[in-house]
């Protein structure tokens, strides 16, 4: 078995093939439908990450997505998180990767709810709720490391990012678990006239680094800058399928043969 490539930076052989096959998705088996065509989509993109690097793609709420056994310790792995958005172009226009890390709204505000903090009074402390959800993220982590009995040596682990584009750009982006510190970052609810508005941002010098919309979704996005990057790769297009018929009725075909009603 292969060095796990959280050792080292990926092959251009493996990226290769996690081109590839990414690119079989445009067949009418991908997630995202496009025109005439489908794309890849984040299980996909999930399922190819474990495929190209011997994982195994959980597809579950489980806190890593896809699990990379150690070749040298048996019942430990590596833990990847696949982040994919169609955000390249804010790449291009800030700089940053865009990385959705949670939606679990119902466990957010369970744990503001532990700092008497509710939809009544949390945008009174902005700082706080923060800290907060930055907090319960880290203990996800920690409650599946290999110091708390888990299976996943977290911190060999990492997020794994695609971000694409409708013009067919894809890059991937491998980023630390670890996030920043929210002492450094300034806490605020943008207003929207003399009200405070529903986003809490966290930013630094040149833009925003986090974003949650509690009560919309109750999505937490981190906006990591690519040059912070554990490793990048170069910026890639899918593989245009052969000339002819393809689709999910000439696959059924294929595979089932005479089988196959006429």
């Amino acid at each position: 078995m292969p060095v796990p490539f959280v050792d080292r930076h990926p092959t251009p052989e493996e990226l290769e093939r996690l081109r590839l096959v990414l690119s079989t998705y445009q067949d009418g088996s991908g997630m995202l439908k496009v025109g005439s065509i489908t794309l890849p989509g984040w299980r996909d993109f999930e399922r190819s990450t474990a495929v190209t690097f011997d994982g195994i793609a959980q597809e579950s709420k489980a806190i890593f997505d896809v699990l990379i056994p150690n070749p040298d310790v048996a019942n430990v792995n590596f833990g990847v998180s696949c982040k994919m958005r169609r955000e390249f172009e804010r790449i291009v226009r800030t700089g940053r990767a865009s990385l959705e890390l949670s939606n679990s709204a119902g466990k957010f505000w369970t744990e503001l709810g532990k700092l008497g903090l509710n939809l009544t009074n949390y945008k009174t402390k902005p700082k706080e709720v923060g800290a907060a959800l930055l907090g319960l993220i880290h203990r996800w982590h920690e409650e599946v490391d290999l110091s708390r009995g888990g299976l996943v040596d977290v911190g060999r682990s990492f997020y794994l990012s695609l971000m694409w584009s409708l013009r067919g750009n894809y890059q991937l982006h491998q980023f630390s678990l670890e996030l920043p510190d929210p002492s450094t970052l300034t806490w605020s609810f943008p207003s929207r006239g003399d009200t405070a508005g529903k986003l809490l941002r966290g930013a630094d010098a040149s833009g925003s680094v986090i974003e949650w919309y509690g009560e919309s979704g109750g999505q937490l996005k981190y906006y990591p800058l690519v040059t912070d990057a554990i490793w990048e790769s170069p910026i890639f297009q899918l593989e245009p399928l052969a000339q002819g018929e393809y689709g999910v009725l000439t696959k059924a075909r294929s595979y089932f043969g005479d089988k196959w009603p006429r």
